[in-house]
């Protein structure tokens, strides 16, 4: 049995993160949109500490419902610039309510699933990477799928929180082929 990818450690969260959730294809539209939101909220922060609060923005976000989040106002941005358990910037919670309203208008005209996954064919691209030095920080794709997302109003999405993404929600596979998980992520993916 290979090594896990060497940027979990051996810190508990991160390992299970790591082997129960990095990776594997996600096909539900709002837990893709919870994901690129959490990913966003991690710029200029460690995806550790986004990781450890999680559950605390689940609870402050009332689940990552986009239909409620998209109603709020000042009043709910107070809130959650009170609330410790979570990171308290403006501009990322004021993104998060307009993030909302964009994904609540392509999932209506074609589904939030539907829209991110076209852009690999709707099948997981299968990289082969050996070392950490190999995987890239964004890709011409990451860079197209940020464009594209910001067209449609999202903030808090460039190319390489695209890409963090993508890897998070299994549209690539960037296991190291020295993981055991990217045998397994690959056979999810077939």
């Amino acid at each position: 049995m290979g090594e896990r990818c060497s940027w979990c450690g051996d810190d508990p969260l991160y390992v299970a993160y790591h082997d129960t959730e990095w990776g594997v294809p996600e096909r539900d539209a709002r837990a893709l949109w919870e994901k690129l939101i959490l990913d966003g909220f991690q710029a200029g922060l460690s995806w550790y500490t986004i990781l450890s609060k999680r559950e605390n923005f689940r609870a402050a976000f009332e689940g990552f419902d986009p239909a409620t989040i998209a109603t709020w106002g000042e009043l709910e941005v107070v809130r959650c610039l009170g609330d410790a358990g979570i990171v308290r910037h403006r501009g990322k919670i004021e993104a998060t309510i307009g993030n909302a309203r964009a994904y609540l208008e392509i999932d209506a005209s074609e589904g939030f699933d539907s829209f991110l996954w076209r852009y690999v064919d709707g099948a997981p691209i299968q990289n082969v990477w050996r070392s950490m030095a190999e995987v890239p920080a964004e890709t011409p794709l990451s860079r197209q799928i940020s464009k594209d997302l910001k067209k449609a109003g999202f903030k808090f999405c460039g190319p390489t929180i695209v890409y963090a993404f993508m890897q998070a929600t299994g549209m690539v596979n960037d296991h190291l082929v020295t993981c055991p998980c990217h045998a397994t992520v690959a056979r999810l993916s077939a």
